[in-house]
């Protein structure tokens, strides 16, 4: 299986992924059988179709939202590079030089910008009351009165504001998750 998929993808093209993402290829082989088998078009590129054959995203109550971030505004196919690159973001932290981590696409700071885009879902660069709200209904489902999730945005956003705008920029966003552990609840453990 890992022999097709590498025969598939020319040496140049793994050795780039490397670079961007910072996968082994062995990592890039595997992922790229996953991605060929996830391509029921085989035209090279998934659909949102296809992402939401993954199991794992199908029932999660954020899975739509982890499916958007792959797709550039606009674009309905996402492309092995386009997918390499978002599944970076999930790439354990440990083993970077310093200096490399402030480019990496698996950053504590790009971990949270990738997350901050969950919440953000008119992409103004501000999670407001009504898009915590959103995410917060679709993360609780019925499991909570529309009072009490009315009372947990408007406590989030008061310890978070800031500036007074009443919504949540990303710095603001950042701060508030300083002593969380980014690292252990955004990463994956890919396949060596």
């Amino acid at each position: 299986m890992g022999s097709k998929a590498s025969s598939l993808l020319q040496d140049e093209e793994i050795e780039e992924i490397k670079r961007e993402t910072g996968f082994t290829t062995s990592q890039i082989t595997r992922l790229y059988s996953r991605f060929t088998s996830l391509d029921k078009g085989e035209n090279g590129t998934l659909s949102r179709e296809d992402f939401l054959r993954i199991p794992e995203l199908a029932i999660n109550p954020l899975g739509d939202r982890i499916v958007n971030a792959f797709f550039i505004y606009g674009e309905d196919q996402v492309n092995f590079r386009r997918f390499m690159a978002t599944l970076a973001h999930f790439r354990p932290m440990d083993g970077q030089k310093n200096g490399e981590a402030n480019e990496a696409l698996n950053s504590r700071s790009n971990k949270l910008k990738f997350a901050f885009k969950l919440y953000d879902l008119d992409n103004d660069d501000k999670i407001s009351r009504q898009e915590l709200l959103h995410v917060l209904r679709m993360m609780v489902g019925v499991n909570i009165s529309d009072e009490q999730l009315g009372s947990i945005a408007d406590r989030t956003i008061q310890e978070a504001d800031q500036d007074g705008d009443n919504a949540i920029s990303f710095t603001e966003f950042e701060k508030v998750l300083e002593k969380v552990d980014v690292e252990q609840k955004m990463s994956i453990r890919f396949l060596h």
